[in-house]
């Protein structure tokens, strides 16, 4: 009788088994690692405006521009970033070159609530040719290949969410491959509005600059008067406008302007269309005050996803 009690003890002990172990809490399996972020990005983006200024002097004769870019980025940390890219213009120059192909790479590191950027920018102008300007004004300029190469460095200080401070500074030895070294120097101020200010997602913006283009003494390329070396002027530029942003387009309203003279600014361009002035020397508008309408689309790679 003992036997079977415990055999009845024992079946009811094994039945009840499965009931229990199911009503004890189970330990959850280890999630699976989040895949790490992949360091890599590419920005991308095209632009339309009416007058593609660059420093405050036409590239496209106050004629309408269109843009591109494509710009690879890696990540080495959320610090430091390298990156590299190819962009285009259309322009419109003295020598016939209708494009220009810019050609950069750079390091972008932060520190804090300051932003630094440092590379080297090439400017390719394919197409130029070789005679594209003998005047009466006593210049004769015969280089086809305006190209030429730039090294520079921007800070950015994001003061707070609605205001940034910036400063700029541009180097190269052979300005338009003229053999004129060249120094362009800035300060930028960028105002962002707060972000419910506007309905729909909205964005809006009033940003400036302020900058300084040192230029040199030309070599053998350009000459005045039978082979005298040009000094090419020194001026100021300034610009300042507004903008709306929605998603992923920008649409910027600005004004730019200098203080080269129409005589001035003929020896800088070249302008083909120049004017004559009351002593025989060339004029030309380029430089001038110009009102600039500018439709862009800018995104990444990484915000698609």
């Amino acid at each position: 009788m003992k036997k079977v009690v415990l055999s009845v003890v024992a079946a009811l002990a094994l039945s009840a088994a499965p009931a229990f172990a199911a009503d004890m809490p189970v330990k959850a399996a280890p999630a699976a690692p989040a895949a790490a972020p992949s360091p890599w990005d590419i920005a991308f983006g095209s632009a339309l405006m009416n007058d593609y200024m660059w420093r405050g002097i036409t590239q496209s004769a106050h004629k309408p521009s269109v843009a591109a870019y494509f710009e690879p980025r890696y990540n080495i940390n959320k610090d430091l970033q390298l990156y590299a890219g190819i962009s285009g213009e259309s322009i419109k120059f003295p020598n016939k070159a209708a494009a220009e192909i810019d050609f950069y790479a750079g390091v972008r590191p932060t520190f804090g609530p300051v932003a630094f950027d440092f590379g080297v920018w090439y400017y390719y102008y394919p197409g130029g040719d070789n005679q594209y300007l003998t005047d009466n004004f006593g210049i004769v300029n015969t280089f086809a290949d305006a190209s030429f190469y730039e090294v520079y460095g921007h800070a950015t200080w994001t003061v707070n969410d609605y205001i940034a401070l910036g400063a700029n500074v541009f180097y190269t030895p052979s300005y338009l491959n003229t053999g004129a070294a060249g120094t362009y120097y800035s300060g930028t101020v960028k105002v962002t509005a707060p972000a419910n200010m506007l309905p729909n997602g909205l964005g809006a913006y009033a940003s400036g600059e302020l900058g300084r283009q040192e230029l040199g003494t030309t070599n053998s390329d350009l000459f005045v008067y039978g082979g005298i070396p040009v000094d090419l002027p020194s001026y100021t530029t300034w610009n300042a406008g507004i903008g709306l942003t929605y998603k992923v387009f920008t649409l910027d309203l600005r004004y730019s302007d200098s203080d080269l003279s129409k005589e001035n600014c003929y020896l800088i361009t070249g302008d083909p269309h120049a004017g004559v002035n009351g002593v025989g020397l060339g004029t030309s508008n380029w430089c001038g005050s110009s009102f600039i309408a500018k439709l862009s689309a800018d995104l990444t790679l990484g915000s698609l996803k």
